[in-house]
């Protein structure tokens, strides 16, 4: 449910982009190593990822070949261990992105890597700043500060929560095109990795499986401001939302499984370069998850899981009106590779014709993601884009993607 991430991820199975997911960032490794015991309360950590891109054919620059580098470092602190503050915890992350414009290259609307979205490519800033307060005996969290509501909305890539490793749902996918990481219809609206905006998140989990998650924020980002470099705007534009959700356990095998809905209201003015505007703009999402197969039901968490995808609105500034998206993963099916994952998955998305003069975009994407060592992946991904949105002119692209993930 929608709480802090846990610091030690399994190494079956990981985001692709564990900074675009994780409340909590990393190991906690580099704390240990400069001797923060878990005595302390403090952790120190985060994530390294990097990236080539290949270009094969197709899209708007044929050939191109794009690198994009992005480190989060993040500092965790529970309170009720350093300062004796029951229920209280405080998080901070610094990013440092260098990247290039890969999905651009590929004329994709939707993006198939997501690394990048919006310039500027190269940025430093503080990503996340935030106390968390527990109330109830966690049945209610409160989050204050900058963050990122990419990471407790609409986060079907996160794993599915239960007690037992051998049924849990690892990272749902390690696609790493970004509708699995923001739904395409919040895509202007939203604030996330990596333009993290001020605001409250609040959840209400009176149960293990079941939650209701609030969150008000920031929503300048909507006319184009980099909230994830400056400081807070309350303007007038405020981006709202509501999700709730329910987990469950089928069949005899206890075969885990996700199901949530959310609703989304963005206020304030917003316009178009063509001269087209709006008061406000709203939509609903949904996802869901499943566990379908156990090779060795009991001993490990080998197999293979889904997830489903949709999104709409009618807002006429928004670049996305309505989106569907699905995938399967499977887990340690590899023989003597145990660690190691692979899957494929669909996205379309309808395109606002506002903007774009394409009605939809489609994209495939298939990942091996292989456990080298420790938390260190190594995970090639190719994309398939049969339609670019970006230009009724741009011939379907394919695109190669050799990413290294290293969390510490």
């Amino acid at each position: 449910m929608p709480a802090p991430a846990s610091s030690a991820p399994s190494t079956l199975g990981i985001s692709a982009n564990p900074g675009a997911v994780n409340t909590t960032t990393g190991t906690g490794w580099l704390g240990k190593e400069i001797g923060l015991s878990a005595n302390t309360g403090v952790s120190l950590g985060g994530v390294w990822v990097g990236d080539t891109n290949w270009l094969i054919s197709g899209g708007a620059r044929p050939g191109n070949v794009t690198f994009n580098s992005l480190l989060i470092a993040g500092l965790n602190v529970d309170l009720e261990k350093a300062a004796g503050l029951k229920g209280a915890s405080l998080g901070a992350d610094f990013l440092q992105l260098n990247g290039q414009q890969t999905n651009g290259a590929a004329g994709s609307v939707q993006g198939y890597n997501n690394l990048v979205s919006t310039g500027p490519y190269n940025r430093s800033e503080l990503y996340q700043l935030w106390w968390q307060q527990q109330f109830f005996d966690g049945q209610f969290i409160v989050r204050v500060g900058k963050m990122a509501p990419t990471s407790d909305f609409n986060t079907v890539v996160r794993p599915v929560p239960e007690q037992d490793t051998n049924v849990s749902v690892p990272a749902v996918s390690g696609l790493i095109y970004t509708p699995l990481y923001i739904n395409p219809t919040l895509i202007g609206v939203s604030p996330g990795y990596y333009n993290s905006a001020y605001g409250v998140t609040a959840t209400f989990a009176p149960h293990q499986r079941f939650y209701i998650t609030y969150g008000i924020y920031d929503g300048s980002g909507a006319e184009g401001v980099q909230t994830g470099l400056t400081g807070p705007h309350f303007d007038g534009h405020y981006f709202q939302i509501f999700e709730t959700g329910y987990a469950w356990q089928w069949g005899a095998e206890k075969k885990p499984g996700i199901i949530a809905a959310g609703a989304w209201s963005q206020s304030g003015l917003l316009s178009l370069p063509s001269g087209v505007t709006q008061n406000g703009a709203q939509g609903v999402y949904a996802f869901a998850s499943q566990r379908l197969w156990f090779r060795n039901p009991g001993r490990d968490n080998s197999g293979l899981g889904a997830f489903f995808q949709y999104g709409i609105n009618h807002a006429d500034t928004l670049p996305i009106n309505q989106y569907v998206g699905a995938g399967i993963s499977a887990y340690g099916l590899v023989p003597s590779r145990p660690s190691d994952s692979f899957g494929a998955g669909v996205a379309w998305s309808e395109l606002n014709r506002n903007i774009y003069a394409d009605r939809d975009e489609w994209m495939l994407q298939g990942y091996y993601q292989a456990h080298l060592f420790g938390t260190a992946y190594g995970e090639p991904a190719l994309t398939y884009i049969p339609n670019p949105g970006a230009s009724p002119n741009l011939s379907p692209a394919w695109a190669l993607t050799l990413r290294l993930l290293v969390l510490f």
